[in-house]
């Protein structure tokens, strides 16, 4: 069966995919490994970043012997695979991004970075903080000042920009309308400067993938991989 990587955003978990392992296993073999830093993966001294991130899934790749994948990421799962792809294209069949963010500049970084601090989050979005304490254990409070150490390192040096037209693995850009953090018209950008790029916008559907109806986003994965 052919490979399928499912990666997570920041904050995120591998969880986050259960409504969507039945149907995806009939047709491939799914794995979901998580970024350091996320759920019990340990948060590296040195801290972490998309350039690190990359390192991870490469060193996945090559541990599973993974040298044909086709990948859909989340957020900044999406992001990596864009980055993976560049760096190991004989390695990547396709991917999918859903609602991952492509405009960084320096300024954008540090305002999306000011929202992840912990002790404001346990005063305003106390649901939230408990979210984040039973994906990713006490260490949830240390993760999210890495999160925008990397958000920051992103504005200052984005390492897509620029290189999106060397990048020739098929890729369906997908953003939903609703999307607060990526806008419709930067996922239109990346789409058109993809040699092999495809755009789906995902009506009534917000950034969190818990909130990306599963039956809809299901229907697009197959009709993208040709799934029957």
């Amino acid at each position: 069966m052919p490979n399928l990587l499912l990666l997570h955003g920041a904050l995120g978990h591998s969880d986050i995919f259960k409504p969507y392992l039945n149907t995806l296993s009939q047709y491939f073999t799914v794995h979901t490994p998580l970024f350091s830093g996320h759920g019990d993966q340990e948060l590296p001294a040195d801290g972490i970043n998309i350039g690190k991130y990359t390192q991870e899934l490469s060193e996945y790749c090559r541990v599973n012997t993974l040298t044909d994948v086709s990948i859909f990421g989340h957020s900044m799962g999406g992001y990596v695979a864009l980055c993976y792809a560049m760096e190991n294209p004989e390695n990547v069949n396709s991917i999918i991004t859903l609602g991952t963010k492509f405009d960084w500049t320096e300024e954008q970084s540090l305002k999306e970075s000011k929202m992840l601090n912990p002790d404001v989050i346990l005063e305003k979005i106390p649901q939230y903080a408990q979210l984040l304490e039973s994906q990713h254990g006490a260490k949830w409070k240390q993760l999210l000042p890495a999160i925008a150490d990397l958000m920051i390192d992103l504005g200052k040096n984005p390492p897509l920009e620029n290189n999106l037209a060397t990048i020739t693995t098929p890729t369906q850009i997908m953003v939903g309308d609703k999307d607060n953090m990526v806008t419709i018209e930067e996922s239109m950008r990346v789409y058109r400067s993809l040699p092999n790029g495809k755009l789906a916008v995902l009506p009534d559907t917000k950034h969190p993938m818990d909130k990306v109806r599963p039956n809809l986003l299901l229907n697009l994965i197959k009709d993208f991989w040709n799934l029957s």
